[in-house]
């Protein structure tokens, strides 16, 4: 898979700006992963999950109080962020594509982010790992 390829499959289901390409701004800092900056969630469930991400799955996809969660998409675990006490994976699901997503926080800022690593590289990261078993029981 692309990076423009995971754009348009995590990224552009349910986002405000509009149809892929013409909406998408590219984010060209390789420490920060490829993704599109512009990206808005425009999907709201009522009355207390609020935003989500069509294009991830449950568990993934919620925002939570938070308006805005960083989508970061790697090739691979070694472009993307250094794990530690100030950016700690949650847990990580190997989707139906082949791809890992890691959900995170950095809790010094109380800052939630998602990461993609478009390749299966979950052994190389430590936390709790999501089965599809676990997806289908979460409401």
């Amino acid at each position: 898979m692309t990076p423009d390829e995971a754009i348009q499959e995590y990224q552009c289901p349910g986002c405000l700006r509009g149809p892929f390409p013409k909406c998408c701004v590219r984010n060209q800092d390789p420490d920060l992963g490829g993704a599109c900056n512009a990206h808005i969630p425009a999907t709201r469930i009522m009355p207390h999950v609020g935003l989500v991400f069509l294009g991830l799955p449950k568990g993934f996809c919620r925002l939570g109080d938070f308006e805005k969660t960083r989508i970061s998409m790697f090739k691979s675990r070694a472009d993307g962020w250094g794990y530690g006490k100030f950016n700690i994976p949650v847990w990580k699901h190997v989707d139906k594509l082949g791809n890992t997503l890691v959900r995170g926080i950095c809790p010094r800022t109380n800052y939630p982010w998602i990461h993609i690593f478009l390749n299966s590289h979950g052994e190389m990261i430590n936390c709790l790992e999501i089965t599809d078993k676990d997806i289908r029981g979460m409401d």
